[in-house]
């Protein structure tokens, strides 16, 4: 029996704007992802965050502590007009460069903006616990802790619930800490708050099947000619060695062949891919 497409509805799809086009993009900043001290969490939970809302992620870049680095990744991604997050660097530290960078990369400053202020003082207070030495707002330390609400002049706060440390939202970039803990709840609410008109906009919909010891250099034509006949349709390969402890089809060698696109796309384009691939003397296992 032939699956059916699997399909995410809209309540009108004549609705979807170009803004619905728009690609969301993450930068990950910091040393110690690139050195492999720390394990990258934050492309995992935004497309997590994005798929929960019918949207996907469409590139991700890692990033050092470096200045010129930073600056050149930023000035490129600002032209681009895509939506993106930025992990990372954010901090008071000698190695957190990303809000200077930013600036220097829209050709402006960093300012200290007063609401970055009181947040900050806020913490500084409650995390005293009654010792006045260390609620003092004067002291060197937490002077140098205010450096944390320098944002490019023309940013907006973005609100840190884990501990109230905001971050900063300018063209569409959106600079949250590099602690997965803050940075997730901090996007979600950057999707909620800015983006809620782009959910679920796309009658979005994705369908695949098993193919047994297949090669992919035998199903490449197939894979092009689908794309040329059905304008709008992706096609999209994933080989596997096998996994024993799948067990069944999926213990041996084999490929994972599928489409993607508009739902109103793709049924022509899904018995097209099934009656090509059976003709090149394959089997097919369909994914339940």
């Amino acid at each position: 029996m032939v699956n059916a497409i699997k399909k995410v509805e809209v309540d009108d799809p004549s609705k979807a704007s170009n803004r619905a086009q728009r690609r969301f993009g993450l930068i990950v900043i910091g040393d110690e992802i690139l050195s492999g001290r720390r394990q990258d969490k934050h492309m995992s939970k935004l497309i997590e965050l994005l798929s929960e809302r019918g949207l996907s992620l469409a590139w991700a870049k890692y990033v050092a502590d470096d200045p010129e680095q930073i600056t050149a990744t930023l000035k490129a991604s600002f032209a681009t007009g895509d939506v993106v997050f930025s992990t990372g660097g954010i901090g008071a530290t000698p190695d957190d460069h990303t809000r200077q960078c930013a600036a220097l990369a829209l050709g402006t400053k960093t300012e200290l903006y007063p609401i970055a202020q009181e947040l900050i003082a806020g913490r500084i207070q409650s995390m005293a616990e009654g010792d006045p030495i260390k609620a003092d707002l004067h002291t060197p330390e937490n002077q140098h802790r205010f450096k944390m609400g320098e944002f490019p002049i023309g940013s907006e706060i973005i609100p840190n619930s884990y501990n109230q440390i905001p971050g900063f939202r300018i063209r569409e970039h959106h600079f949250v800490p590099g602690f997965p803990v803050m940075a997730a709840p901090m996007m979600a609410w950057c999707l909620d708050t800015h983006y809620k008109d782009l959910f679920h906009q796309e009658n979005w919909a994705e369908q695949n099947f098993i193919i047994p010891t297949g090669i992919e250099s035998t199903l490449t034509s197939l894979m092009e000619r689908i794309e040329v006949n059905f304008p709008g349709v992706k096609v999209f390969s994933l080989p596997s060695l096998g996994d024993s402890a799948k067990g069944g089809v999926y213990a041996q060698r084999h490929i994972e062949l599928g489409i993607k696109g508009n739902a109103n796309l793709l049924e022509s384009a899904w018995l097209a891919l099934r009656v090509g691939t059976q003709e090149l003397g394959y089997e097919i296992h369909d994914i339940s």
